[in-house]
């Protein structure tokens, strides 16, 4: 099967594996569902774009002595990582998402911007370094981040919008420490919703930023 097959797939079961951010609990409820559905779409777009990404950052951290993972290395890998990712994160906000060996953080646009803004929220920060400590233990994980708006204002106004949050977002996390090798970008603005633009509340959850995480293999 391949990649892209894997990705559908996952896209398919990703609610089963949906934690609420707040309880810390399994669940499938509505809200959940969305922002898994979020998620899956984050990792399809790295699966239709990240190739050619891919194979630079790998090419970049082997040269950096940073090497690959194969055969059982690899979901036991993810598996701890996801464990660490959890524990770090619950209560914060931000949902944790388990597709095949990739991981995938949900970052609700109401607890990473203010409304129209690109600077993180002060209160954000915390989190922010929570996500970096797992990061810059496991080393051997690819990071695609991934912004994303609701259809409130212009196309370019907000593919605009959105790569500037992937980017401040990615620039904290190199900031931190985590090795920029690893990271890629992408703003993608209102073109993939996980709720209806109709209502605030669908607006809300179409504003986020998706960390999408992948071994090194």
């Amino acid at each position: 099967m391949t990649r892209f097959s894997l990705v559908i797939v996952g896209v398919l079961l990703l609610t089963a594996c949906t934690t609420n951010p707040y309880t810390g609990e399994r669940e499938a409820s509505n809200k959940a569902k969305a922002a898994g559905i979020g998620a899956a779409i984050g990792a399809v777009i790295g699966a239709l774009t990240g190739d050619d990404a891919d194979d630079r950052r790998k090419r970049a951290l082997i040269g950096l002595g940073v090497g690959g993972l194969a055969g059982t290395a690899v979901g036991a890998y993810m598996d701890a990582q996801e464990s660490k990712l959890r524990q770090q994160l619950q209560g914060s906000g931000v949902s944790v998402t388990r597709m095949g060996n990739d991981l995938i953080l949900n970052m609700p646009g109401n607890v990473t911007f203010d409304v129209a803004r690109t600077d993180l929220r002060g209160d954000f920060i915390p989190v922010l370094d929570s996500v970096s400590l797992v990061l810059k233990e496991f080393e051997q994980t690819l990071i695609d981040v991934t912004g994303h708006t609701d259809s409130t204002g212009s196309i370019e106004y907000n593919m605009d919008l959105s790569n500037r949050r992937a980017q401040s977002v990615a620039t904290y996390l190199k900031g931190t420490g985590v090795e920029r090798a690893r990271v890629e970008t992408l703003g993608v603005g209102p073109h993939y919703p996980v709720a209806e633009n109709s209502t605030a509340q669908g607006r809300q959850l179409n504003r986020r930023v998706e960390l999408v995480l992948k071994p090194l293999t």
